[in-house]
């Protein structure tokens, strides 16, 4: 059995995964679940969180812990700290598991991927709440790609218990240098796009995949569905990481 560590992305913390480490636990599997910094169920505001805040936190939590032979499993914008944990703390990972994911390479951050609309608009809510985060409206309607599979009792919960997500998160540039990240076995499951157009953006050097191309090992495995099978697919994503781990 394997030391699981989940990392939710974006507006989560630890009980988005509850249903998977649910069936992870029930399979025999050591799970922790982690809240990243900022988005903590009381906290007030973003300021003074950034990605180097978020990896640190995440080591803290594998070391004082003192796991070895972790499954690190990160959701979306997650992956970014799992990432940079993965590049400090090699020696402790056993795999990487990037779920609707990927890091890029150095010196790039999420928002610099973003199309300059996009960016604009994040960058004025941010401005207007004043206190350096910001939302997503789980709305269906504007969005029902990402939000596919999510019943109308998960889209109360994401609404009621999601929070706002630190901008200096999403600003801040991938850090990592060791090489020795790139030898850790490599697994993508990806939701949104299916198996054969993730293997199509990898060959044509998309930055989303360029890091998780760069792996000694890599795999990418389908799970069609919507943005978040922690919820819409919980437990073929828990069987998914289960098998991953073994």
């Amino acid at each position: 059995m394997a030391n699981i560590v989940l990392v939710p992305g974006y507006w989560l913390g630890a009980w988005a995964w509850d249903r998977v480490a649910e069936s992870l636990r029930a399979a025999g599997h050591e799970v922790v679940a982690v809240t990243l910094p900022g988005l903590e169920p009381d906290r007030t505001d973003g300021t003074g969180v950034d990605l180097a805040a978020q990896s640190r936190a995440l080591i803290d939590e594998i070391t004082t812990r003192d796991l070895t032979d972790v499954v690190l499993a990160a959701h979306s914008g997650g992956a970014f700290a799992a990432y940079e944990a993965l590049d400090r703390i090699p020696e402790r990972i056993a795999r990487i598991v990037y779920v609707d994911a990927g890091p890029v390479a150095a010196g790039i951050s999420l928002l610099d991927l973003q199309e300059p609309e996009e960016r604009a608009r994040i960058e004025a809510e941010v401005a207007a709440r004043g206190d350096g985060r910001y939302v997503y409206p789980w709305d269906p309607a504007a969005d029902p790609a990402m939000l596919d599979g999510l019943s109308g009792t998960d889209l109360a919960e994401l609404r009621a218990r999601a929070m706002p997500q630190p901008y200096a998160v999403a600003a801040s540039a991938q850090q990592v240098a060791d090489p020795a990240r790139l030898r850790v076995p490599a697994h993508l499951i990806t939701c949104l796009f299916p198996a054969e157009q993730v293997e199509a953006m990898i060959a044509a050097g998309h930055p989303f995949m360029a890091e998780f191309a760069a792996a000694e090992q890599r795999t990418v495995h389908g799970l069609p569905t919507g943005h978040w099978p922690m919820f819409s697919r919980p437990k073929d994503l828990a069987e998914l990481l289960s098998d991953i781990a073994g």
